[in-house]
């Protein structure tokens, strides 16, 4: 079983353009909307993979029943922290380049008093899993060490794995994660400096091993993904596929990731099955996930090399 922990659940709204025109009228070709977040989304892949996830988190009294109804769709069991106000509503615009534009809202205001029964049903649900996932943003009231909270009530018999950013990743590596994964833009920002090369990238990824992660995956887009525990290091390349959109690749590969930790610990396979989620995402439209079956034909021409 993963637990899967959303602290900033998310309406996407995709929008579809011919091109974006800045300060222009522009027309909607085709939109698309998905009840998200990113933790959100790792349970709905794990889904789509055939493993077992439970999804919890913060849910808003406004949409919240949208999201439920999502997750029964795919049979995943939930259970929530509820709050007053409305779920907050991202936009992705894409144009026919498949250039991604992002407008992300912060949500409505979570409550001391929520915030540490989140803590506590954290520490309820997790005595029964092997993994837990918690990524993404935090809303309105909720301090970034809100991630070292929750992590901290983790079994240390459970592995955790974070995608989160700057200071919530920080406090994240104060509560023994298993591995985290920044995608090319999360780790250049969380290191101050650009990265052009695969060794720039594994050096840059030892420091996140030095905060205290025993792994680090990160994305580098259409260029594939490195996954390093310090001692061995591997990559590899996406397959050439048609991209629909972006969104959602990264929690794909999270998602990957933790279905086959349950069954394996060779690097090579967890990152080839990461590679494969994600480039399966890329060819949907919207936040719409893989199938399986795109999976496993993806899967079929991915290839896996050792960094020396």
């Amino acid at each position: 079983m993963i637990l899967t922990i959303c602290p900033n659940p998310s309406m996407d709204c995709t929008i579809e353009l011919d091109s974006l025109n800045v300060g222009m009228l522009n027309r909607i070709e085709n939109k698309t909307i998905t009840y998200s977040g990113k933790a959100q989304n790792v349970a709905l892949a794990i889904a789509r993979l055939k493993g077992k996830a439970f999804s919890t988190g913060f849910m808003f009294e406004n949409e919240g029943k949208m999201f439920e109804r999502a997750l029964d769709r795919e049979g995943i069991s939930h259970k929530f922290v509820w709050n007053k106000g409305s779920v907050r509503v991202n936009y992705k615009i894409i144009d026919k380049k498949s250039m991604l534009t992002e407008i992300n809202d912060k949500g409505a205001l979570v409550e001391r008093e929520k915030q540490l029964e989140l803590i506590d049903l954290v520490k309820e649900l997790s005595a029964d899993v092997d993994i837990a996932v918690m990524s993404g943003s935090l809303p309105k009231g909720v301090d970034n060490s809100f991630y070292q909270e929750v992590l901290s009530v983790i079994p240390s018999t459970v592995k955790k794995i974070v995608d989160t950013e700057k200071q919530n990743l920080d406090y994240a590596l104060q509560s023994e994660v298993f591995m985290v994964k920044p995608n090319l833009r999360e780790l250049e920002s969380y290191v101050n400096k650009s990265l052009k090369t695969r060794k720039e990238v594994l050096t840059a990824s030892y420091k996140l091993l030095d905060k205290g992660a025993k792994f680090v995956l990160v994305s580098l887009g259409a260029d594939g993904a490195i996954l390093t525990n310090g001692t061995k290091s591997y990559y590899s390349k996406s397959a050439n596929v048609a991209v629909n959109s972006k969104v959602g690749a990264g929690d794909s590969m999270v998602a990957a990731f933790a279905v086959n930790l349950e069954k394996t610990d060779d690097l090579e396979e967890l990152l080839r099955c990461s590679v494969s989620a994600g480039t399966a995402a890329v060819t949907t439209r919207g936040t719409n996930l893989f199938t399986k079956d795109k999976y496993d034909e993806i899967y079929k021409q991915i290839t896996v090399q050792e960094l020396k």
